[in-house]
Order: C-alpha cells, then structure tokens, then sequence
C-alpha cells in the first residue's frame, strides 16, 4: 500500500514538472493573481485586552448622619438615579426647621420694624409741620412790627428780637429735617439688614432642602459598586468616602503584549482593536514599566469609548501600530510574495507571466509596499511559483 501512495505522488510530482516546467506553459484559472494599487501599508505587533470602566467615581456622605438603610451591596450593577445608600435625615429635618423658626422670627422682626417706622414717619413730618407753622408766625408778626417800627409804635430792640427768633426757628427747621434725614436712613438700614439676613437664610433653607434630598444616595451613572466605607447603623462625618463605584458610560482597554515587541509600545502610540464586525481605534496611554511573565502591560484609551459594543471584562484581540505608510503604492500578500527587500515577480501581460524583480519597503500585515520595479494597475501571480521559479516567462493558456 505504502509503495502504491508513493508512486502515485511520483506520477503526480512528474506530471508537474512535465506540465510547469518542460512546456513552460500554466493554465489560466490555476494561480491567482491581483492588481498593484495605490493605498495604505500598515505594519502591526499583536496584543491582548481586557474591557475595564474608564473612570472610577467616589460618593462622599453629604452630611454628619447615620447610614440608615444599604440598598445595593458591593458588586451590584447600578443604573443611573438608582439608590444605593440611605442616611438618616432627622438631623437635616431638624436643622429645616431651626432656620424656618429664624426666619419667622426675622420676618416679624421686620414688619414691626416698618410698622415702628412708619410711626416714626409721622411724628418726623408732624414736628416739621410744627416748627413752619411756628415760622410762618413769625414771618407774620416781623411784618406787623416792621410797619409799626416805620410809624414808631414799638421799639427797634423789640423788632430786632423778633428777627432773631425768625433765625432760630429756620435754624431749628434745618436741624430738624437733618436729623430726620439721618433718622430715616437708620430706619431703612435696619430694614435692609433684615431682610439680608432673611435672604440669606431662605438660601440656608433651600440648601437643606437639597441635602434633604441627597440624603438618599444615588449613582450619578449607571455602573458597579466596587466598594462601601461604611455599615448599616453607623455614624459618618460629612465627606466621609462612602462609595466607589465604576462609571459605565465609558471604557478603556487594559492590554498587554509580548515583551519583545515591547520597544513598540509608546505612550500615543496608534492601536486597532478588533470588534465584533467592525474595528476601533485607539491610542496608547500609562505602559507599565515592569514586565510581568513576559508581558508588557499598558492602557489603550479608545476614541470611541462609549460605543454600545463595549462590555465590562471583555476580551477583545487589539493590533499595536508600528509602522504605516499612506498612498503609496502596495500589492497584496500571496505565497509568491516574500517579507524581504529585493525579489522576483511575476507579471502578467496578456497571455504570458514575465519575472520581474521587485524592491520593496514597508512589510505590513496584509499589503507589502512596492518602491520600484512596477507600477499602479499591473496584474502579478500571488499564489505558489515553485514549480516555474526558474523561468523568465512562463505562457499562460
């Protein structure tokens, strides 16, 4: 049996050799063939990675309480608005209505302090009412003395007094409405003291309204609870770290290589990570500076880092860049096509395949550039061409 296989493969070996090499001739339809073109040669190391949250997002107790209730416990997923933690929220209720009972009490304040000046308001005007009456008087009886001073029936000392008394009565006047200008100011400062201090309590006010409802905990985003710093019944200060928890929303990869392509990995360098049906770009961020089991460690921060593929702890194949060459002109990897500088083609014109020889550049994954030796549109035998290597020109019928 032994001896039969082998002869046939002989006979098969023959027929080649025969066909291919002694004639010259190949068959069309049993090589492939592909066309030089102009695009991109890119040139990649292998990688691993692990889909990890991006962000880790810390909750601190917004005020001195009590945790009353855990909802979610350690390694729980979360969506956004969820609860997690509840506190107690008597000593917030209590401090509402301290400051409710202040402000009360300012508001009254404030109203009798309008009501006192209003009062005071009117007895201001009336005193001023007074002293021009009193004026007007005056004014009126130096008018009766100046005419009888002119016939002589009365004294100029007398009506010289009566000048005076005029001076000091307008004297008086200005006085008075000075210290009621004054008086008034000290009114409304008062007022606008109060209702400061009102403003600035209702603002109090509000404010724990709000912490009121931060009491109840929740996630700022949908989630996982990595961590909780505390226990039900136990006391927290305000801003104690109370949870930890991944962010959901966005993701990086935490990726790892073989050491020996490790003079690759560089901070910025580009990355392509390989999804399900399509590919992500990405850049590469912290590379760790140990090596672990012969591994390099490193982040890749994605462009889209949101993208509704990603999945916590997945495991996704990632291509690291290191070398890219754009419009330039490339032929596709075949078997007939080596990962070296200089070697022979063969191209296709008409109904015969001429060797060419070929000078190359950049060796990507899965176009070689060409530098000289062909040009953009020339068809060339990618596949095996071991059997009429040796010729310059093989026919093809």
């Amino acid at each position: 049996m032994l001896i039969f296989v082998i002869a046939v493969a002989a006979a098969a070996l023959f027929f080649a050799v025969f066909r291919y090499a002694s004639f010259g001739k190949i068959k069309s339809g049993d090589f492939e063939i592909t066309t030089v073109e102009i695009g991109s040669v890119v040139s990649t190391v292998p990688a691993e990675g692990t889909v990890e949250p991006e962000s880790e997002v810390l909750i601190l107790s917004p005020a001195s309480s009590i945790i009353h209730r855990i909802v979610k416990d350690v390694g729980s997923k979360v969506e956004l608005g969820e609860a997690i933690i509840i506190l107690d929220p008597d000593p917030v209720q209590e401090e509402i209505e301290r400051i409710e009972d202040q402000l009360e009490v300012k508001r009254n304040s404030l109203r009798k302090n309008e009501l006192n000046a209003r009062s005071i308001r009117v007895d201001l005007d009336y005193n001023v009412e007074v002293r021009k009456l009193k004026i007007a008087s005056i004014k009126s009886e130096l008018a009766d003395q100046e005419q009888l001073l002119e016939v002589g029936g009365i004294s100029p000392a007398k009506y010289e007094k009566t000048k005076q008394e005029l001076v000091l009565a307008e004297k008086d006047l200005e006085t008075l409405n000075a210290r009621n200008s004054i008086r008034l100011q000290q009114l409304e400062t008062d007022d606008e003291g109060l209702r400061l201090q009102i403003t600035i309590q209702e603002k109090a006010l509000e404010q724990q309204k709000e912490l009121l409802k931060d009491m109840i905990i929740r996630a700022p985003s949908a989630g996982i609870i990595l961590s909780l710093d505390g226990q039900q019944g136990e006391k927290v200060n305000k801003d104690k770290r109370l949870i930890t928890m991944s962010n959901l929303s966005n993701f990086k990869i935490i990726a790892n290589t073989d050491d020996r392509y490790s003079e690759h990995i560089r901070t910025g360098t580009e990355v392509i990570i390989e999804l399900t049906e399509e590919d992500l770009k990405g850049q590469v961020g912290t590379v760790s500076p140990a090596i672990r089991n012969k591994k390099v460690e490193f982040d890749v921060y994605l462009d889209q880092s949101n993208h509704w593929r990603l999945r916590p702890n997945m495991t996704l194949p990632l291509r690291v860049i290191v070398g890219k060459s754009d419009s330039i002109m490339r032929v596709k990897y075949g078997p007939s096509l080596q990962r070296s500088s200089d070697f022979d083609i063969y191209k296709v014109e008409g109904d015969v395949a001429i060797k060419r020889r070929i000078h190359t550049g950049l060796m990507g994954d899965q176009y070689l550039e060409i530098v000289s030796g062909a040009e953009p549109g020339d068809q060339v035998i990618i596949s095996d061409v071991s059997l009429f290597r040796n010729r310059d020109k093989v026919e093809i019928y």
